[in-house]
């Protein structure tokens, strides 16, 4: 018997009257949780969900979170957590390839029609039986969009027994953020998803007081479901959610809250540097731990957390497939600003050639992971599973060097890797060298077809707040610092870039 939701009962059991989630007025205790999750594994039992059945759950950081994904893993079936971005046509094919049974749907706001595209979504899905409303108007029984969840709940008991699970048995189906071809579903086990949760914890120390964390990744996305919700609850932390970050919001809520730890995208320190620098606002003393993963941080925006925060960014990196976290900058050992990282506990990591043949050294080559933490395979998807796993090796696609401490680099992921003339150019490098001209705040490098080159290099610029430097100036410069075969030919300067739920840009979109 192993269960994920363990870590919000045991809590409960220890501190039941401990604050669990706080959301605006709201404060609500791991007592209130635990009986709300016991309801809604109580109300999928009733309606035929049955050990091993997936049911999807589209919803923002909102309390409905918890209270769903813990009730459906209580009742033995399988978390689906989907993007609140998908549109209906989306929706409706993550429904069908997980095989989904119901679907739980935040009824969404004008911003975020999230109820119409659910709705649209399940009428369009094959095998989806049961929709469940998430109101956005709190304990109301009726939804334009179906039923509501509270109208579910009528008389559903605040006491379950959870099913019997065993580890290897998938607790959460993660869906990739398909940059290449469809999306594909990463079945993580009970024991992958538990253990990465407990690996976490144990990295960064608990507080005298206690520890306040403030969610503003995404609970559907591994690294705010693992690092910050699960791990949260796991030490019995009080979690603030934040259901879309906003720089001069969050940095309010930390110090409103007394937050203590922190995890987020490069994109959002960077978010929050810029608000601080521009308006002054105060900088939050409480804060103890700040993590960064889901892409590279520029080493620029490292030296200026450093001097505004008084802290370090330890970078860490995974990814869905891994449950997420493989490696850290860990307390206790040396931080190196610029990687991320040593692995895990019960974790390994080497670098491969394309053939699987392990290189030594320093590299670069392509990350291979092995541990606790990989997935069972993609959902339904053999062929796919066999072209990234052997050997219990996972093969990441990120390209990466290693230094004599075992510390790795990402350099880039390989297919964004650009080929200009025969020379690999990784644009990792090339964001790094323009984030230090004083006048860009955020840079995206991509490649463009050529047709005598085959790519050209282009690059996306945020400039500072008041820089007038040119697309011909910018090039000029980067001419000075860069090889021949590496400086952007394009520049186009951007009031913003496109970016994921989860902060990171898009470069697909920017292709």
């Amino acid at each position: 018997m192993l269960n994920l939701s363990i870590v919000l009962e045991d809590s409960a059991r220890n501190t039941p009257d401990g604050t669990a989630i706080v959301f605006g007025d709201m404060r609500l205790p791991y007592s209130m949780i635990d009986t709300v999750a016991n309801q809604v594994a109580n109300l999928l039992v009733s309606r035929g969900i049955t050990k091993g059945d997936k049911v999807a759950l589209a919803c923002p950081n909102l309390p409905y979170f918890p209270f769903v994904y813990y009730g459906i893993l209580k009742a033995g079936a399988t978390v689906v957590p989907l993007n609140v971005l998908l549109q209906s046509r989306e929706i409706a094919y993550h429904l069908d390839d997980s095989d989904a049974k119901a679907l739980f749907c935040f009824e969404g706001t004008p911003e975020l029609p999230l109820g119409e595209r659910g709705r649209a979504g399940f009428e369009g899905a094959e095998g989806c039986e049961h929709l469940f409303v998430l109101p956005a108007t709190p304990l109301a029984t009726e939804s334009e969009y179906g039923e509501s969840i509270w109208a579910a709940l009528g008389g559903m008991p605040g006491e379950f027994e959870t099913v019997q699970t065993a580890p290897d048995d998938t607790a959460v189906i993660l869906y990739t953020s398909g940059t290449t071809g469809q999306p594909k579903g990463a079945e993580l086990s009970h024991q992958n998803m538990l253990l990465n949760a407990m690996a976490s914890d144990k990295m960064f120390p608990r507080g005298d007081g206690g520890d306040t964390y403030l969610a503003v990744l995404p609970l559907f996305h591994s690294f705010g479901q693992t690092v910050v919700m699960n791990t949260g609850f796991l030490r019995g932390a009080t979690v603030v959610l934040m259901p879309r970050f906003e720089p001069g919001e969050a940095v309010a809520l930390m110090r409103k809250e007394s937050v203590t730890f922190f995890a987020g995208v490069p994109t959002m320190y960077w978010g929050m540097l810029t608000k601080i620098h521009a308006e002054g606002a105060e900088v939050p003393t409480t804060l103890r731990i700040a993590v960064a993963g889901g892409a590279s941080s520029p080493v620029e925006v490292l030296k200026d957390f450093r001097q505004t925060f008084g802290l370090d960014i330890l970078e860490g990196y995974g990814l869905s497939e891994t449950s997420p976290v493989a490696s850290f900058n860990q307390l206790g050992r040396p931080t190196k600003p610029g990687t991320v990282g040593t692995p895990i506990w019960g974790v390994e990591m080497k670098l491969i050639d394309g053939d699987w043949k392990t290189i030594e050294g320093e590299g670069p080559g392509e990350i291979a992971i092995r541990g606790h933490n990989i997935m069972k395979g993609y959902y339904g998807r053999h062929e796919a599973t066999a072209d990234v796993l052997r050997d219990g090796w996972f093969r990441t696609g990120d390209i990466a060097t290693r230094d004599s401490d075992g510390y790795y680099s990402i350099i880039d992921r390989s297919k964004d890797m650009i080929i200009r003339g025969g020379f690999n150019v990784y644009p990792r490098e090339l964001e790094e060298v323009l984030m230090t001209h004083e006048a860009v705040s955020l840079a995206a490098v991509v490649g463009v077809p050529h047709d005598s080159h085959g790519e050209e290099i282009k690059a996306y610029i945020i400039r500072t707040p008041d820089s007038t430097t040119t697309e011909e100036e910018l090039i000029a410069w980067a001419k000075e610092n860069m090889a021949a075969y590496k400086y952007p030919r394009v520049v186009e300067f951007r009031d913003a870039l496109p970016m994921t739920a989860t902060g990171k840009i898009l470069k697909r979109e920017l292709r």
